[in-house]
């Protein structure tokens, strides 16, 4: 009997232990998967499809991506976190090429996924100010991964309109 008491005792301090950073873990799974799309979906296009766009005035196909990028170092800035050496959000817009893109979509990647475990599970609910309002650090976590969401669609259709079937779907 006390070594099935102790049993339950121990399982139960390491279950404790595993949600502690429930969100953050749950939060970050779903983000590698959307990178992983992303990823994907950006060795998808050529070259010479970076600069398309479906009309005048609506982001290209590398700009989409690089305002993913951007998107992930701000909202994770706004977090509290530095931004790594080396990374300029004010110039982040004009980089050119396929490869540059990418990495610099990838780089913002692991800087969110980085900064995601680094969120101490007693500050979820702290209150942050972003341009657009007042949330909680939970919150600002969910709209980083809902803004990848957002335009892994955009960028779906940017690969359909240009004969691109996203290589998960095939």
């Amino acid at each position: 009997m006390k070594q099935l008491l102790t049993l339950i005792f121990c399982l139960s301090a390491t279950f404790t232990f595993a949600q502690d950073n429930l969100a953050q873990e749950s939060i970050t799974g779903i983000f590698n998967r959307t990178h992983d799309q992303l990823g994907s979906l950006a060795d998808a296009f050529t070259e010479e499809q970076y600069d398309w766009r479906p009309a005048d005035g609506v982001r290209s196909v590398g700009e989409a991506f690089l305002h993913v990028a951007q998107a992930n170092y701000f909202i994770m800035m706004n977090l509290g976190f530095e931004l790594p050496e080396g990374v300029d959000m004010m110039t982040m817009g004009s980089i050119e090429g396929k490869d540059n893109v990418i990495e610099a979509l990838n780089q913002s990647f692991d800087y969110a996924k980085d900064a995601f475990g680094k969120v101490e599970t007693e500050s979820l609910a702290d209150e942050i100010e972003l341009p657009f309002g007042k949330f909680s650090k939970l919150s600002a976590m969910l709209i980083v991964l809902e803004h990848s969401g957002e335009h892994k669609g955009q960028l779906i259709a940017y690969a359909r309109s240009n004969g691109i079937t996203p290589p998960w779907s095939e």
